[in-house]
Order: structure tokens, then C-alpha cells, then sequence
């Protein structure tokens, strides 16, 4: 599929709506844009959350885990 886009002053390019369907880009979906030899590619792109663990959450996710070993425990007898 081919289509013709136009920059606007912005610098926005609008995708017509059966490419974003085509590739299952929605309303605030990410694109992934890169120079190639022929020029620009676009493709869909994924976003994955990141969360950096301080000591304070390690603690936290030790003392959840302590706590369902004694809930466990209990099921267990």
C-alpha cells in the first residue's frame, strides 16, 4: 500500500486511516521512524514500562512474599 503525505508547518504527517488500520496503529499508538537507503521507514513500535527497583521496593517485594509464605503455610496444614 502507497499513499502520498503531506508535512504540515508543524512538521506532522497525518497516516490515512486504512494504512493505521493495516498495521493495528491507534489513536496514540507509537512509531517506530528511521532513515534507510531509500529514506524514511516507518513501522509500528511497542512500548514497554520500565520500572528500576530501589532497595525500598526489593523490601517491599520481600516482605509480600514473607506474607504469602505464612498464608501458604497455613493452607498447607
Amino acid at each position: 500500500m502507497n499513499a502520498i503525505l503531506e508535512l504540515n508547518s508543524r512538521g506532522t504527517l497525518t497516516i490515512p486511516k486504512s494504512m493505521r488500520r493495516l498495521l493495528g496503529v491507534d489513536h496514540g499508538g507509537r512509531i517506530i521512524a528511521e532513515t534507510s537507503e531509500q529514506g524514511i521507514l516507518l513501522r509500528p513500535g511497542v512500548a514497554f514500562p520500565i520500572e528500576i527497583y530501589t532497595d525500598a521496593r526489593v523490601a517491599d517485594f520481600d516482605a509480600a512474599e514473607a506474607e504469602l509464605g505464612k498464608h501458604l503455610k497455613r493452607r498447607a496444614k
